[in-house]
């Protein structure tokens, strides 16, 4: 069997799924646990998934499509590449993890919660599945309502300003891309991402960038991410961060860069530019930031800036390095705001100032923090490094001088992640830190460890991802061709 039934199986069971939360009066235990059986439940089917994909062949696999809107050209039409298989299986393994988080903490209104975490995991692989420009759109707006509630009414005591920050700039990005994919369809007289004719029209890829760019982030469209990410809970930082920047980034790979080959040849500098500017940006404020979550927000912001340099490189070794490094790094900011709340809930802060000593009596927390820490860090032998090697090698291809702008962000990842890593575990025992502060739980431990052993088994088989996400056809071709 082709396995194409599994396409909209991985869509639609998590939005039964909250569907079943928000109707059925069950208790808050029970109410949890249905969430996570159907969160477990997509992280199955999408290895099922992933066992039927042929990844010998190119093209788009485990397609199904049917009539939406006739006239207009419009069809519900799914399907997964090499790239976007490892993208769905981002989403389902980061969203049970967080979803896991917010059953042990106890999140109040459960049905709600849960519900709107389902919610989210269904429409972010819709965006990653949809291969009909509408539907793309329906999904991408349907991503960001449960993340609205999400942070309005379970965020910190900012949540509000944070919420009305992050409504402003999507809203913004999301009218210009709506009214980019109208124009679009009707100019070439469908919808169809497989199927649609490339278009020469610089302001219709204007339209869709800005949206992602506000998406991924890049600066200077970043004004909503500080906020955003303290005040949202840890578990939907986490998604923030791990998998909805993502989203962005793969609108960049699956419709600008792929539908607007002409324009894209022609903001190719700017587009580099600011990729660089948000990498050596989001480092610098990641090394300045002055608590646990403001490191990892600026070094997501930093590294999209790095992906989306692989992205515009053009070149075949640009494009896996990119892919790979949305996927390695997902995994890691996950992980990282994860801990980040683990921390918070133990000395009821992040700031540097007040925590401190950490390792001792701790080592579960220790060695978790430091092997995700050294992973971020590039070090020879793990994923990023390979990623990040491809992206420099990739950019290098297009001007020696990428590279070395890559290179030096880099460095500075190095840098303000040691110091993470020392504030929180090495320095002097901070005010907040009590002796009797307990380490990771075993629940802590189901959550966070398998996040980090599959970052552990990505660093010994990189190519599993970079070799298999445009194969066998070359990533330039393929984006040429509409990805056919």
């Amino acid at each position: 069997m082709s396995g194409s039934y599994l396409t909209s199986i991985l869509i639609w069971l998590p939005i039964v799924g909250t569907l079943l939360v928000w109707l059925l009066p069950l208790s808050r235990y029970a109410t949890g646990s249905l969430a996570l059986l159907f969160s477990f439940a997509e992280v199955g089917f999408w290895i099922e998934q992933l066992t039927r994909f042929d990844f010998s062949r190119s093209g788009l696999q485990m397609g199904e499509q049917a009539n939406w809107f006739g006239d207009l050209g419009v069809s519900y039409h799914v399907g997964v590449y090499g790239f976007s298989v490892w993208l769905v299986g981002l989403t389902v393994i980061v969203m049970a993890a967080c979803t896991g988080y917010g059953f042990w903490v106890g999140r109040d209104r459960p049905r709600a919660y849960f519900g709107l975490m389902l919610l989210l995991t269904g429409a972010t692989v819709g965006v990653f599945e949809s291969q009909d420009l509408l539907l793309f759109y329906a999904f991408f707006e349907a991503m960001l309502i449960p993340l609205y509630i999400l942070i309005g009414v379970w965020g910190g005591a900012r949540r509000l300003e944070a919420t009305v920050k992050f409504v402003i700039y999507t809203m913004a990005g999301s009218l210009l891309m709506l009214a980019a994919v109208v124009v679009y369809g009707l100019q070439v007289g469908t919808f169809d991402l497989v199927n649609g004719p490339a278009s020469a029209s610089r302001w219709l890829f204007l339209g869709f960038m800005v949206a992602f760019v506000i998406k991924a982030p890049l600066f200077p469209f970043h004004g909503w991410l500080p906020d955003a990410y303290r005040e949202a809970p840890p578990e939907v930082a986490a998604v923030l961060s791990g998998v909805i920047a993502k989203a962005g980034l793969y609108g960049m790979l699956r419709i600008a860069i792929t539908k607007f080959p002409e324009p894209t040849s022609f903001y190719r500098t700017a587009v580099l530019t600011l990729a660089a500017a948000s990498l050596v940006y989001g480092s610098l404020l990641a090394f300045r930031s002055s608590d646990f979550r403001g490191v990892v927000a600026y070094s997501s912001l930093a590294q999209s800036g790095l992906i989306a340099l692989g992205l515009f490189a053009g070149t075949d070794l640009g494009f896996d390095g990119a892919v790979l490094q949305m996927v390695a790094h997902g995994l890691i900011s996950a992980s990282l705001f994860l801990l980040a709340g683990v921390v918070e809930r133990r000395t009821t802060t992040g700031e540097f100032r007040l925590l401190g000593g950490m390792a001792r009596g701790r080592p579960a927390l220790a060695t978790l923090l430091i092997t995700t820490g050294v992973i971020s860090l590039a070090v020879p032998g793990s994923s990023m490094f390979a990623g990040e090697f491809l992206i420099l090698a990739g950019v290098f291809q297009r001007a020696w001088f990428w590279a070395v702008i890559g290179a030096g962000g880099i460095v500075l990842a190095a840098m303000y992640m040691l110091r993470l890593i020392s504030a929180v575990l090495h320095e002097a025992r901070g005010s907040t830190v009590a002796d009797e502060a307990l380490d990771l739980q075993p629940t802590e431990l189901t959550l966070i460890l398998p996040l980090v052993g599959v970052l552990l088994a990505l660093s010994v088989w990189p190519a599993g991802i970079s070799h298999h996400s445009f194969t066998p056809d070359s990533p330039t071709a393929a984006v040429k061709s509409g990805f056919k």
